[in-house]
């Protein structure tokens, strides 16, 4: 089925760059283009694309307050163009809270140094955006964080006679994510109370000017302390550490006395940080006495490092198909038999309260 195209931003040029790469693929068609963000609602209303591309600066109207208007009257999938940068980063975190679903770089250059590489890029993530259209509700543009409205709906998976029990104590909270991840980390800790008794640690594909902006906005949101990792941190009860961009992160130590080190990445990975190298790590240290969970995201980073640490009896939950923006990494824990818990997102904060 063909998904259908609003292309929005205030350079003719890169209007005519976008609609190429995308028509590149024989899934997407472009239905239209807009010059600034009031543009951008009035097509949004007359075209009902399935999915919108959107610059942050534009005249006019931004794209922030652009996407608050598509997403409080004709809720469409939004992927936002924006600068790597400081300023970049704040203004991309403020269109995800909006409602826009995904981001990437406006260079294309950023997203992989391999030309035909990037679009292709372009092109999934588009097309996977575009499956959550109808899923969609409308976002009041005063609070554009979703609400729970709903009762619980964790699914305990289906254990056999030879899987490890998991009822022993947690010392680590393990969190990996990609597409989505932003606003599920936001809805998770934001609900943790200030005297949480664990360490966490957060791995978010997210370039690297932006996971200080992330982690800073998380800080002034939570009641528990965020902050962006860095070399030799201890982690301590209370404290999410969140992965940088552009590195690895691992966890090194023992129990009690666990440290943080970042290394850099090998230029092959493709996952910068990894959520399967921070697993892996966790292993070394926390075997058996890790709660990883795996979010929202494309592709399957986090399935082997889950693997690794349920070996050791350390547990595993994933995010449930229909609060995923992209249900690919928790598709993979699930469908590789990971899963101990798999749970809507407005979910988690509580089950975690609990399991610690």
């Amino acid at each position: 089925m063909t998904t259908r195209v609003l292309v929005v931003d205030d350079s003719g040029f890169f209007r005519r760059r976008v609609k190429e790469i995308l028509e590149e693929d024989p899934l997407l068609i472009v239905i239209g283009d807009a010059a600034n963000g009031q543009e951008a609602i009035d097509k949004a209303a007359e075209l009902k694309p399935d999915v919108i591309t959107m610059d942050i600066e534009m005249p006019v109207m931004d794209g922030i307050k652009a996407t608050q208007k598509i997403m409080a009257s004709n809720p469409t999938p939004i992927v936002m163009f924006s600068s790597l940068t400081t300023e970049g980063a704040k203004a991309t975190l403020e269109a995800l809270e909006a409602g826009a679903l995904d981001f990437l770089p406006k260079r294309f250059e950023d997203i992989s140094q391999d030309r035909d590489e990037a679009k292709k890029l372009l092109c999934q993530r588009v097309r996977a955006i575009a499956q959550k259209k109808h899923t969609l509700r409308k976002i009041s543009p005063v609070s554009a964080t979703p609400k729970a409205t709903k009762p619980s709906t964790v699914t305990a998976v289906k254990r056999t006679a030879v899987d490890i029990k998991k009822t022993g104590g947690i010392d680590l909270v393990a969190i990996g994510t990609s597409t989505g991840g932003p606003l599920a980390l936001q809805n998770i800790l934001v609900n943790l109370p200030a005297d949480f008794s664990k360490p966490i640690v957060m791995i978010q594909h997210m370039p690297a000017t932006f996971t200080p902006a992330f982690a800073k906005r998380l800080d002034q949101l939570c009641k528990i302390s965020v902050k962006e990792a860095e070399d030799g941190d201890i982690l301590k009860p209370g404290l999410a550490l969140l992965a940088p961009g552009g590195k690895q992160m691992l966890v090194e130590g023992r129990a009690g006395n666990a440290t943080i080190r970042i290394i850099e990445s090998e230029p092959s990975l493709t996952y910068k940080p990894s959520v399967d190298i921070t697993f892996r790590s966790i292993n070394n240290v926390f075997p058996a006495k890790t709660l990883a969970i795996v979010l929202t995201g494309m592709g399957a980073d986090g399935r082997e490092g889950a693997r690794t640490l349920r070996a050791q009896g350390s547990e595993i939950w994933a995010q449930d198909e229909a609060s995923c923006v992209v249900y690919g990494m928790p598709a993979a824990i699930v469908d590789g038999g990971l899963a101990d818990k798999v749970l809507d997102i407005h979910d988690f904060s509580q089950a975690i309260i609990k399991r610690i």
